[in-house]
């Protein structure tokens, strides 16, 4: 009974992270702040939900600590890949960008928009 509710509890916590990541997707000016909203809020809410499938099915526990794992380790890095791809290919971050660290790198800085 006590597994049943903080399994629903987690994945009703997950399900607001997802919404927020889904909204900062929707809501961001420019591709490398979709992204921040895409990797991080939407990596901890599908951790969360996750966990919680296991906790609302015990027998499935070890398998959704193995895809959470997963899940941890492949979305930052695959995140991490389009946000260079884009750089490379010279998408330009929105004009009131504060902080550009794109900047530092060279191949960024001299490829051109096409």
């Amino acid at each position: 009974m006590i597994l049943t509710i903080i399994g629903a509890i987690l994945i009703l916590i997950s399900s607001a992270f997802l919404f927020l990541g889904a909204f900062g997707i929707y809501r961001l000016p420019d591709v490398y702040n979709r992204l921040q909203a895409a990797t991080k809020s939407t990596t901890l809410g599908a951790f969360i939900g996750i966990i919680g499938v296991g906790f609302l099915k015990p027998e499935w526990f070890l398998k959704t600590l193995i895809i959470a794992g997963f899940l941890f380790l492949t979305n930052p890095v695959s995140s991490h890949a389009i946000g260079r791809a884009s750089c490379l290919r010279g998408v330009k971050p929105y004009s009131g960008t504060v902080v550009n660290k794109t900047q530092e790198f060279e191949e960024c800085r001299s490829t051109k928009k096409e």
